[in-house]
């Protein structure tokens, strides 16, 4: 068995059927690798533990919301509905299992799993890096700080209220997202003035002046 993205999806995708017809704490490693009819030490050549597997989960929403920002149009587009766009990408390619979705998460915060919560930490500030690496956000200094605590109690908030949303195409949790980034602009304006020109504008997009040599 190969080390590749086909296999680790394959993997993954065998752990979260199992978890769907019972739970996410049910899951262990020996009942994917039955599964998968490999031996459990080709799964740790794939993964390590079962926290990789959640990781690898969450990979796949990062990739399919960096694979947005590929998109021609996608920069046209103001700062705010960048954002929007980026983190509702993240979570659609999450929704189709919401529910083991939850239960990872939950396995996460329950007491004494301080070794998966502190990585866990460093999952979320990677997620909000590579959206605004995305959205092509250039702030620096204080406001940079400033735009990444925002953005991460932001998205934190959002992905809350996500895992809870019933209506249809969680637009609940739209309706949500969009309030807070328009909350967002509104208090960046207000300490900052106009916005950020985008980043990704090209010259056609951007009003120049030329300045003529005095006759």
């Amino acid at each position: 068995m190969t080390n590749n993205h086909d296999t680790r999806d394959a993997v993954v995708d065998a752990a979260i059927e199992l978890a769907e017809s019972s739970s996410w704490e049910a899951v262990r490693l020996f009942d994917v690798a039955v599964k998968m009819k490999i031996s459990l030490n080709d799964m740790r050549f794939h993964f390590r533990e079962k926290e990789e597997l959640v990781d690898a989960w969450f990979d796949r929403a990062d990739s399919a919301m960096l694979k947005l920002s590929e998109n021609a149009d996608f920069l046209a587009l103001p700062h705010q509905e960048r954002l929007n766009d980026l983190i509702m990408v993240w979570l659609d390619a999450l929704s189709v299992h919401r529910n083991v979705t939850r239960q990872m998460i939950g396995a996460k915060l329950e007491p004494g799993h301080v070794h998966i919560q502190i990585p866990a930490i460093m999952r979320v500030s990677r997620t909000v890096q590579w959206v605004r690496e995305a959205a092509q956000r250039d702030a620096t200094c204080v406001r940079r700080a400033l735009e990444e605590t925002a953005l991460t109690t932001i998205y934190l908030a959002t992905f809350v209220c996500w895992m809870n949303d019933a209506s249809n195409d969680s637009q609940n949790t739209r309706e949500f997202l969009r309030h807070k980034l328009q909350l967002a602009e509104t208090l960046d304006r207000a300490v900052y003035g106009s916005q950020q020109e985008s980043a990704g504008s090209s010259p056609s997009h951007v009003e120049t002046e030329v300045i003529k040599p005095n006759r």
